[in-house]
């Protein structure tokens, strides 16, 4: 039987990347909602390299997946009017790997920027140090005492970082990064406000409350957004004469098994399993992810984020543990007070 289809998993496939990239991802400052502060200093930080006639300072992103680091990455590379290069941390095999790029892709100005940054290689890493503070890459070159190093000097570009998991960045990597800002989630407004230009741009009419019912179940997350707001305009298609309303949304969410929480049947199957199988916790991550039969990346990068940030579940160094609220939404009797933190 074919793996069902998880729309609330906001890790993106390869050809969603590439249509959204054409389509519904905004290509300035101007267009992208929400993380206000964090545009209003970039906007200063882009500003001040232009004025200076420099590259932009190394800049790292860090956030769960789906909230915009990747459209960020290609919004400045537009506002600062260079190009871009991107790759991602497990690309990059060998020190040669990024020699090559530095040395023959990037021009003065430019941005390079690495997805998945916390899963680079250590010597890769080690390497990039003296890129990053010197414009400097050195290269070994032979073996046993005839090797010789070589010191090439590269182009004055701009490192964009991206990382679901900063607390797997090394120090020495970290601390060189200038301007480092954490994404949060998205907002009730700004998921409705985001919808609305991508439900423009897919030329799908849509009621204000059919998209205000997409937003509630968005998960705060902009990428699952779009991919629900997909899904919804198929049904409207087909049942609704194209038009997206309250009534076709709760169908369309209630088909595939979208709780008014944005919690889905992976989800609710996570929070059973530590209620049923675990007392409610504590449980270790590796124990549940072996328990609900996910891969342990996804269960912390993908799952966990958006359940603790709702108030579901609780991370504590004993492990997982369930809230009272989850027992509420699940309809389950709560246990005794004391167990809550």
């Amino acid at each position: 039987m074919p793996e069902k289809e998880n729309l609330l998993c906001s890790k993106a496939t390869a050809e969603e990347t590439k249509y959204m990239d054409r389509a519904l991802r905004p290509s300035s400052l101007d267009e992208f909602v929400g993380q206000q502060k964090l545009k209003d200093n970039l906007r200063v930080f882009i500003e001040a390299s232009k004025g200076r006639k420099e590259a932009l300072d190394h800049c790292l992103f860090y956030s769960p997946p789906g909230l915009g680091k990747t459209t960020l990455s290609h919004i400045l590379a537009r506002e600062m009017g260079v190009n871009i290069k991107v790759t991602s941390g497990p690309v990059l095999a060998k020190p040669g790997d990024l020699a090559a790029m530095l040395t023959t892709e990037l021009q003065e100005g430019d941005i390079l920027f690495i997805d998945e940054i916390h899963r680079l290689n250590a010597a890769v890493e080690e390497a990039l140090y003296p890129v990053m503070e010197d414009f400097l890459f050195f290269i070994s070159t032979g073996t046993g005492p005839g090797a010789t190093t070589l010191r090439l000097t590269v182009p004055r570009f701009t490192l964009v970082g991206a990382t679901t998991r900063s607390g797997l960045l090394t120090g020495p990597l970290r601390d060189r990064f200038g301007i480092v800002f954490n994404l949060g989630f998205y907002g009730r407004p700004e998921i409705v406000s985001i919808l609305e230009r991508s439900a423009r741009i897919l030329k799908t009419e849509a009621t204000p409350e059919g998209l205000a019912q997409i937003a509630d179940r968005s998960r705060g997350t902009p990428r699952i957004a779009n991919r629900l707001l997909k899904r919804v305009r198929d049904f409207a298609q087909v049942r609704a004469g194209g038009v997206i309303t309250p009534g076709v949304t709760m169908e369309a969410m209630d088909s595939l098994e979208i709780d008014k929480e944005g919690l889905d049947s992976l989800d609710r199957r996570l929070l059973l399993t530590v209620a049923e199988k675990f007392g409610g916790g504590p449980v270790g991550a590796e124990t549940l992810a072996v328990a609900v039969s996910e891969e342990l990346d996804t269960l912390t990068d993908v799952i966990e984020p958006f359940l603790m940030q709702s108030g579901f579940l609780q991370r504590t160094t004993r492990g997982r543990l369930l809230t009272r609220k989850a027992y509420l939404h699940l309809g389950l009797k709560a246990p005794a007070q004391e167990k809550f933190l």
